[in-house]
């Protein structure tokens, strides 16, 4: 059930929190076992906590702004209580948990009601949801085929209604490109925006995301978890802003640039045209939209010279038993970044000094394109969805050149919110997306120009096209 639908039957006693976690338990009942969205479910402490929230709405004092709301936690993000495996058979379950992470604090002091963790591939180390650890996440809209990744458990719950509100985490797409191959809204806010506790080993490209069913959910979610914590040392300072503020106030005199393809990606026709009519709907509602591309060469470089140092430094943090139980893939990428892990050494120091500098010019140029634009529009991914059990796309297999995520790790780089919006569906019913960025710190107006969007083009979740959800 949407967020402030929700709210308003919660204070009107018409629909209690008993009865939305209830709702929401049994959509993960009926479904988890067929899509996988789940590493842990916690039913007996929800529905505790879901009778709490009653007896303090029936009092007249909830917590907060999502007191009785449900949500889930991706398993990268310390949860008190439940284990954070994190994908991974190297972290042993039979430890004390006596920390949340600091969105999962703010979500619970407002009351929020926590249904579980929810699948990840193994520390986040790939753009599709399979771990070692809990198997294979599947697509609500075709189960043959991957939600994406790395926060596909989150985007699989949403789109099922399992669940309200969805903490992800995005450290090159990990929120938006599974919110765009199922059909959700997905949003990366600003670096700092969203306190994040402990430091990620991609250190200051991850970012905490959020996965929902609509633009107002999202902005409610952030009103209550855009806050520092003392324990991160990156944490923005508190900027009191309220994220429903004029949420619709449209897009009309906004400067937008639209970038079909950077220039130098490759798009699935499909994926084209829908991105296309999309941002044509936009210049419908009023805003000068320009087709230019923001001028960058493709920084992927950049992004897997820090990928692999961080990688390295994970891999390096487990003992030899550890690594034995860990994805061959993520190893093999430890042992690239990782100048000190053989005779030959990969990353040297001075080679990561100037991917930082290469960083830092990266955002002074998109600092200044948006002088000139307020929002840049993109696809979200140059894809669809494609078969579980791949790391890829079949074209990105054939030619490990074609990079099949281009659009989202250069705003992981420059710390740029951005956010994924459901634009569409392919002839054969999959979800497509397009991509909308701001300026850092500009989060508000990312989620004013979703909402135009939305307003105009409602976003359609599984159940409600009248097919069959699983086969």
């Amino acid at each position: 059930m949407l967020i402030s639908r929700l709210l308003s039957f919660c204070r009107y006693i018409a629909i209690s929190p008993t009865e939305a976690t209830k709702a929401a338990l049994e959509r993960i009942n009926t479904y988890n076992s067929q899509v996988n969205a789940f590493a842990i479910v916690d039913e007996k402490t929800a529905l505790a906590e879901a009778e709490a929230s009653e007896v303090r709405w029936l009092n007249g004092n909830p917590l907060g702004l999502v007191d009785g709301i449900p949500f889930t936690v991706k398993d990268l993000l310390l949860t008190k209580g439940l284990p954070t495996r994190r994908g991974s058979k190297a972290i042993t379950s039979n430890q004390p948990w006596p920390e949340d992470a600091p969105a999962v604090v703010r979500l619970r002091e407002q009351g929020a009601v926590l249904l579980g963790k929810t699948t990840t591939s193994e520390f986040g180390w790939k753009g599709v949801t399979d771990s070692p650890l809990t198997g294979i996440t599947r697509n609500p809209w075709n189960t043959d085929l991957t939600p994406g990744g790395s926060s596909g458990g989150a985007a699989v719950a949403a789109a099922l209604g399992m669940g309200t509100l969805h903490l992800g985490t995005d450290g090159g797409g990990s929120s938006r490109s599974p919110a765009a191959l199922t059909g959700v809204f997905g949003l990366k806010p600003t670096f700092g925006r969203v306190a994040g506790y402990p430091s990620a080993h991609t250190g200051t490209l991850f970012h905490i995301g959020v996965l929902v069913r609509t633009v107002t959910d999202a902005a409610v979610m952030m009103n209550v978890i855009a806050h520092p914590d003392v324990r991160d040392w990156y944490a923005l300072s508190d900027d009191k802003q309220d994220y429903t503020f004029d949420l619709d106030r449209g897009v009309a005199g906004l400067r937008i640039a639209y970038s079909p393809n950077f220039g130098y990606a490759d798009v699935d026709p499909e994926v084209a045209a829908l991105v296309k009519a999309a941002v044509d709907i936009f210049a419908k509602l009023g805003a000068v939209v320009e087709e230019v591309n923001p001028g960058f060469a493709n920084p992927r470089n950049i992004f897997q010279t820090f990928w692999q140092a961080g990688a390295a430094k994970l891999v390096r943090g487990f003992s030899p038993e550890q690594q034995a139980v860990i994805e061959e893939g993520l190893l093999s990428i430890g042992k690239e970044g990782d100048a000190f892990g053989g005779l030959r050494q990969r990353i040297t120091l001075a080679e990561y000094l100037s991917a930082q500098d290469a960083r830092e010019a990266l955002g002074r140029q998109m600092q200044r394109f948006h002088e000139n634009y307020d929002l840049l529009i993109t696809p979200t991914l140059p894809t669809i969805a494609f078969p579980v059990g791949q790391n890829r796309p079949q074209s990105s297999i054939d030619n490990p050149q074609r990079d099949w995520a281009p659009f989202t790790y250069p705003f992981n780089l420059t710390q740029q919110p951005a956010a994924s919006v459901p634009c569409g569906f392919t002839t054969n019913g999959l979800p497509v997306g397009i991509q909308i960025v701001a300026a850092k710190y500009r989060d508000l107006l990312v989620l004013q120009a979703a909402k135009a969007y939305e307003s105009i083009s409602p976003f359609i979740m599984p159940l409600e096209l009248n097919r069959s959800v699983v086969k």
